[in-house]
């Protein structure tokens, strides 16, 4: 005989269940901790800054405009100043930030008066949207 029988190798041993869905659940935990987690603490933390909206408040839209709150209509309604005697109604979750919170409305009745202190828009980090420098 010219040819050589070929003789099969011995069968590989069947891989643990288990192993081969070990990567599945790594991927798993992984998207939790750097996709669902963030962006639920994220819904929650906006979520609070919407609950916390009164009148007096300057916003900004989700669509970019720019107002002061006058009036809380209802739990999911608000009514923004946009401009002098313009109001608009606005849903409650289209606020995207809140720019000044107002002042609260007893602190002339705890003595503040004309000595009392004006509260300061919040820094926040970045850069400025207007003005603040020479161009060019």
């Amino acid at each position: 005989m010219l040819i050589s029988p070929a003789y099969a190798q011995g069968a590989a041993a069947a891989p643990d269940p288990f192993m081969t869905f070990v990567p599945l659940i790594l991927i798993g935990v992984v998207f939790y901790f750097l996709l669902i987690r963030p962006q639920q603490k994220r819904i929650k933390d906006h979520r609070a800054m919407v609950q916390a909206l009164r009148r007096g408040d300057k916003v900004v839209t989700a669509g970019g405009v720019f107002g002061t709150v006058t009036k809380v209509v209802s739990d999911s309604e608000l009514q923004v100043e946009i401009a002098e005697n313009v109001r608009i109604r606005v849903v409650r979750s289209t606020i995207s930030e809140v720019l000044q919170k107002a002042e609260p409305a007893n602190r002339n009745e705890q003595g503040g008066g004309e000595g009392a202190q004006t509260q300061e828009p919040a820094k926040k980090g970045g850069f400025k949207l207007f003005g603040g420098g020479k161009s060019g």
